[in-house]
């Protein structure tokens, strides 16, 4: 199975991750999308990211409608802090009969250069970039990698940050929200402080 890993905090999941996640699915030459939470790194204090089970638990009502949408956890069981290449490492040895891509936005790839081992990752790793509004230079050198696919997605430009400070001043966010989710942070009174 072709599997894309599309990391993120979720701080919270929004519509605009889904539609993303969702036309990977979809358009791109992946069997499923992985949604994956990336853990609160336990040596930084980060006073509005929630708990790692609260922002999994978000994800899994978010995809629950989209079988070809999966929630994952599996950075939350290695060691922190974790690098992408150790993920994909881990995977390849949990899954082996499986290929895992990642997904990444455009702002992203301009990056990539920066990551650790990220030669290896290039190497081994298809990458499906979706577009995104950026100041950065191009790196045209990447976009023009064989293993780099640019996918003519929607640019969706909601932020998880927009979402929870318009929460906090109790602003109308609902249609960014998948409803199930918005519920779920209404409940437990998340982001009003």
């Amino acid at each position: 199975m072709k599997i894309g890993l599309y990391f993120g905090t979720y701080n919270p999941i929004h519509v605009g991750h889904l539609i993303i996640a969702n036309h990977m699915a979809e358009f791109a030459d992946l069997d499923q999308v992985w949604m994956v939470v990336t853990p609160h790194n336990p040596l930084k204090k980060k006073a509005t990211l929630l708990d790692d089970h609260h922002r999994l638990q978000m994800v899994y009502l978010a995809t629950e409608d989209f079988p070809k949408i999966k929630p994952s956890d599996i950075e939350f069981k290695l060691l922190q802090p974790n690098y992408t290449v150790n993920t994909l490492a881990h995977l390849h040895d949990k899954y082996p009969n499986d290929e895992f891509s990642l997904i990444m936005g455009e702002d992203n790839l301009k990056t990539l250069h920066k990551w650790k081992n990220y030669e290896v990752i290039l190497q081994n790793h298809d990458i499906y970039v979706y577009p995104r509004i950026s100041e950065e230079p191009e790196n045209t050198e990447l976009k023009s990698h064989p293993k780099v696919h640019i996918i003519d997605a929607p640019v969706v430009e909601i932020s998880s940050t927009f979402i929870r400070n318009n929460i906090k001043k109790g602003k109308n966010i609902q249609p960014l929200l998948p409803s199930k989710v918005w519920e779920y942070i209404d409940h437990n009174n998340f982001y009003k402080k």
